[in-house]
């Protein structure tokens, strides 16, 4: 089994070390806003955050390489992770363009890494992947390829979430969950030629100069599991017929320019919950706040505590 150090060490390898950046989705902008949720949100979690009042958010688009230096108009997936602070507690939703999770393990991600370079050995490695579970693996491929394309904009990008959670409301009762982000200006992508002729930097860049036009809107929409729908396993998804609902408007803008100076450390983790809204069963879920402060260190040499950014 791979421990968090080792798989790290491997995203290292894959992607060079690069001080002081994650070791994935290490190119990223900071962005500020607010949340409101909607009262359909609110009567189905107890979380503070869901009461309807503005809640502060820091969120960061990123694509999902480990090089800070990739440009913008390569293939890449495409992230969005939000912090929503409300009080004393924050409640992260780490999503990304791919709908679908090709791993069920954090063994099996360090072979999908490893399985992306661009090289002979890396398309061997690719073969070896798939052939191992080529059930999962193929149709997640066939799912997320049309969305590594260059978007047209961060704005203009659906994300998902694509763990389970559980929440929890007044009175008691459960309900397991999944999120994603709807963008309100629309889903728009690029040709590889068209995006290139705006540099390596078109996407941080358009977002920037967007803004200052006008917030940049998504709606949260949360998907509601029926029973028998699995919550232990990333790689696999509800049916559509399930039913989804608006959760609330997150609305950013303009760059956030505090957090990350200084020695601040700002960590977006999935398993930083809030009361009314708990982890589900799924192991990848589980291990990625272990990774992620194991990749906090390497980049700060911090070891991380509990609440760095809460």
């Amino acid at each position: 089994m791979v421990t968090p150090e080792e798989a790290v060490a491997s995203f290292e390898k894959r992607f060079g070390n690069h001080d002081g950046f994650r070791r994935l989705h290490a190119k990223g902008w900071l962005y500020r806003g607010t949340f409101a949720a909607t009262p359909a949100a609110g009567a189905l979690t107890r979380a503070a955050t869901f009461n309807g009042d503005p809640v502060d958010v820091v969120a960061r688009f990123s694509n999902g390489g480990g090089n800070p230096k990739h440009p913008d108009y390569a293939p890449d997936v495409r992230g969005l992770a939000v912090k929503l602070s409300h009080g004393a507690g924050a409640l992260d939703i780490v999503a990304q363009s791919a709908p679908k999770f090709p791993v069920r393990s954090l063994d099996r991600m360090v072979e999908f890494v490893k399985a992306g370079e661009q090289s002979p050995a890396g398309f061997a490695r690719l073969a070896a992947f798939i052939a191992k579970d080529p059930r999962t693996v193929l149709p997640a491929l066939a799912a997320d390829a049309p969305v590594l394309k260059p978007p047209t904009s961060y704005a203009e990008h659906r994300y998902f979430a694509v763990h389970a959670f559980v929440w929890v409301d007044a009175d008691g009762k459960s309900h397991a969950v999944r999120y994603s982000w709807e963008p309100e200006a629309g889903v728009n992508y690029l040709s590889g030629k068209e995006a290139k002729a705006l540099g390596p930097d078109y996407l941080h860049e358009e977002l920037d100069q967007r803004l200052t036009a006008g917030p940049v809107r998504f709606t949260l929409r949360v998907q509601l599991a029926e029973p028998g729908d699995r919550t232990d396993d990333p790689t696999v998804q509800w049916p559509a017929s399930r039913e989804v609902i608006d959760a609330g408007t997150l609305e950013l803008i303009g760059p956030e320019t505090e957090r990350e100076t200084n020695g601040d450390i700002l960590v977006f983790d999935p398993t930083r919950v809030v009361d009314g809204i708990e982890l589900s069963d799924d192991p990848v879920l589980a291990v990625r706040s272990l990774v992620y402060s194991e990749s906090v260190r390497r980049r700060t040499g911090v070891s991380r505590p509990a609440d760095v950014d809460a």
